[in-house]
């Protein structure tokens, strides 16, 4: 069991007020909170050992090399990948989904089709549909049931002899959905076709495995898992990784430049251009090291009490809609109360210092699915407590009459 009053003292942030009553901070799918030791970490990296990494002879330069190259060892560990060399530093799990987006697409032809379900985030649709528009793909929609959960004989249904990509979330960052990724990746490996998967959602509240999942590619951030922000990981398999060509340009993913020719560097460092962020980075060790001395097993266990708890306690409020019921998903409740606007109903949360996501959170064509046009989404944390969530109830209670429900 969690000791939440100690955890919670390594977030001050936790403590502030708003509006003169306690902050409930309910937006953990967008970003997560930073504990003071990854802070520290930052601190030290700033204070002690910054200097370019990859580039120079002295010690200084050295001890950020090292620095980061251990954290690339750190998520190897972490994600169970094969080889260190498969991990890829990137600026977010946009980015990512941009990289294979732009790399794997210059191995594709026009009529080649990519497969994304309805229940996607903008940055694992718009990035496919921009190669649509370069190279004459053909993208195709798995559509949801509806408990939120993937339609899989439609799935299924999708696949021709042209099916080169299906590209998923592992979590739904709106209807909590846990998506079947070892099976959907199976078939589309039969298929012939390569397994991209945007892990955002899933990274911070469970144990990921990619042997185990069996997907080609698994992109995730920092910022949703404790850890810095604008830090990403795509994690590719090797023999894509030597398949594909650059993502970008310039120093550190070179062996030699000259005007008659370039040749790369090998993975992973043929995909990262330019400076890293090697400062967080190296501070992104100490937030797997912060996730592990808790134990993930525990984490997930904390949050789905949570969430199941609120969402017992939700359904008893008149004209309560929650979208996204699938067994086994993540902490993500999406609701909306009666006719009231989404907007409204963050707004006035807000004022009782509850903060909740409000809008369609990225994903525009599930909420066209749904007939909707957003939402309200209260997401859990490992530092929220039984509590807060009482709180954020009672507040729901005190602003129906303002909503004109009840």
């Amino acid at each position: 069991m969690l000791d939440i009053k100690a955890l919670r003292r390594q977030y001050p942030i936790l403590e502030r007020k708003v509006y003169g009553k306690p902050m409930i901070y309910l937006d953990n799918s967008a970003t997560t909170q930073t504990p003071l030791q990854v802070v520290d970490a930052i601190r030290d990296m700033y204070l002690s050992h910054k200097a370019n990494v990859h580039r120079g002879v002295f010690l200084l330069a050295q001890e950020a090399t090292e620095l980061l190259e251990s954290a690339r060892t750190r998520v190897q560990r972490y994600i169970n990948a094969p080889s260190r060399e498969e991990v890829i530093f990137t600026r977010g799990t946009t980015e990512g989904i941009n990289l294979v987006a732009s790399s794997l697409g210059q191995l594709l032809t026009p009529g080649d089709e990519v497969i994304l379900t309805v229940m996607e985030h903008h940055a694992n649709i718009v990035p496919w549909q921009l190669l649509q528009a370069r190279k004459g793909i053909v993208i195709k929609v798995v559509p949801i049931l509806p408990d939120g959960s993937l339609d899989l004989d439609a799935f299924r249904s999708l696949f021709t002899q042209r099916t080169r990509v299906v590209s998923f979330c592992h979590v739904s960052n709106v209807l909590g959905t846990v998506n079947p990724v070892k099976e959907m990746a199976a078939y589309a490996h039969e298929k012939g076709a390569c397994v991209v998967v945007d892990g955002a959602q899933a990274v911070p509240h469970f144990k990921i495995d990619v042997q185990e999942l069996g997907a080609d590619f698994y992109a995730f951030s920092a910022h949703k898992m404790y850890g810095p922000q604008g830090i990403g990981i795509l994690w590719g398999r090797r023999e894509w990784l030597d398949r594909i060509p650059p993502y970008q340009g310039g120093g550190e993913m070179i062996k030699h430049v000259s005007f008659s020719g370039t040749t790369f560097e090998e993975p992973p460092l043929k995909f990262e251009a330019g400076t890293p962020d090697f400062v967080d980075i190296a501070a992104l060790t100490s937030a797997l090291d912060y996730i592990d001395s808790i134990g993930i097993e525990h984490i997930e266990a904390h949050e789905n009490e949570l969430m199941q708890y609120a969402t017992a306690e939700m359904m008893k409020i008149p004209g309560m809609r929650i979208f996204g019921t699938a067994p086994g998903k993540a902490p993500v409740i999406s609701f909306l109360v009666g006719d009231a606007h989404h907007y409204d109903t963050g707004m006035l949360l807000d004022k009782l210092g509850v903060a909740v996501r409000t809008g369609h959170h990225c994903a525009q064509p599930l909420m066209e699915s749904l007939g909707i046009e957003g939402t309200v989404r209260a997401s859990f944390a490992l530092y929220n407590t039984r509590a807060e969530v009482n709180a954020f109830l009672a507040a729901l209670h005190r602003i129906l009459p303002l909503l004109g429900v009840g």
